[in-house]
């Protein structure tokens, strides 16, 4: 179930599947693995699809707290563009997807993987429900990912990277959610989607209905003494095809916390809260500047005083985003033992009412 299908109050206009694939171009691919104590996975975003992988996109990224990892961003920070397939995994796991990607790239794109290369994987710990010391993400599971991803609806909840994730102590994971903004005589879309494994029970609020306060029974995480409250991380990549700056990008992913907070968060010392964005607009700009052609480059690019429209759609598409994470979540049972009750969505619907 996702979260319009509830009685929760939601702004704004979402795009046809409601997800980041709305975007166009715009694919995600999950690899799930659930075998024995593994409760994990690898989620792939591609920006332009897979035969777009290599060419640029504007790109920006923004760390709220950085007791996590996102790779590769050093890069963006200093050209501005991204170029790689995004991949979500678990914390023990970054290395091996990382490994995975520039395999999968050699293969796919052999001139490209004659270059350096310097992949997006980012991670949120999920060592409460997955044995996430065990080799259980393998190389080739960040290829699989990158071939499974396709645009249209997409799964959520204990899917791909999210499989183990946890969220205000309910089961939590994959999460998606679009808008669309008017823009002159244009409609362009906002897309995010996050791994949400964050937040304390007590701080859950939906739209604007603390209702963590009444749903603290059934906890066994926080209960759990190698588990801390509100630990685990979340990481959120926002995609539009609106044409920006890579500054602008930057500033998508600073409004990504005001979406996050509207679910209750105020952000854990333990929890690595790390957003990226981009925007697929001015295809061909932003290269590498060693192919022969023009010795300029330009951008088009929506006015500063003209970005708060985009800046709302990306706090409303975050809140939603996580909401779709924790009400697409179903009951888990990992390593050990270890259960990760779903959001009782009856109850839920009760107290909204109220």
């Amino acid at each position: 179930m996702r979260a319009r299908e509830l009685p929760i109050a939601l702004r704004g206009r979402p795009g046809p599947a409601n997800a980041i694939t709305d975007v166009p171009g715009v694919q995600v691919g999950y690899v799930t693995l659930t075998e024995g104590a593994a409760r994990t996975g690898v989620t792939a975003i591609l920006p332009r699809g897979r035969d777009g992988v290599g060419l640029p996109c504007a790109a920006g990224v923004y760390s709220l707290n950085g007791n996590g990892e996102m790779t590769g961003v050093t890069w963006i920070e200093e050209s501005g563009a991204l170029t790689l397939p995004v991949t979500i995994t678990n914390t023990h796991a970054v290395g091996t997807v990382h490994r995975g990607v520039i395999d999968w790239v050699v293969a796919a794109h052999p001139a490209l993987g004659a270059e350096w290369l310097l992949p997006v994987v980012a991670e949120t710990w999920d060592g409460y429900l997955n044995d996430i010391n065990g080799p259980h993400v393998r190389p080739e599971h960040a290829g699989q990912a990158i071939e499974s991803a396709a645009g249209g609806p997409v799964a959520e909840g204990n899917v791909g990277g999210g499989t183990g994730m946890n969220c205000y102590g309910f089961k939590g994971g994959s999460g998606t959610a679009s808008r669309q903004v008017e823009h002159a005589v244009d409609t362009y879309t906002v897309g995010a989607f996050v791994q949400a494994n964050f937040g304390r029970r007590s701080e859950l609020t939906v739209a604007g209905v603390p209702v963590g306060q009444e749903l603290l029974d059934d906890n066994p995480m926080e209960e759990h003494a190698r588990a801390r409250a509100g630990a685990g991380s979340v990481i959120v990549v926002v995609a539009t095809d609106a044409p920006l700056l890579p500054g602008q990008c930057k500033a998508l992913a600073r409004r990504v916390p005001m979406g996050l907070a509207r679910t209750g968060t105020t952000g854990s010392h333990f929890s690595g809260d790390i957003f990226l964005a981009f925007s697929t607009a001015n295809e061909g700009a932003l290269g590498s500047g060693f192919a022969a052609g023009d010795d300029y480059e330009t951008l088009r690019f929506v006015p500063w005083g003209r970005m708060d429209p985009f800046y709302t759609a990306v706090v409303e598409a975050v809140e939603e985003a996580v909401l779709n994470a924790l009400t697409g979540a179903e009951e888990s049972i990992g390593r050990d033992g270890h259960r990760s009750p779903a959001l009782p969505l009856d109850r839920l619907t009760e107290l909204l009412s109220r």
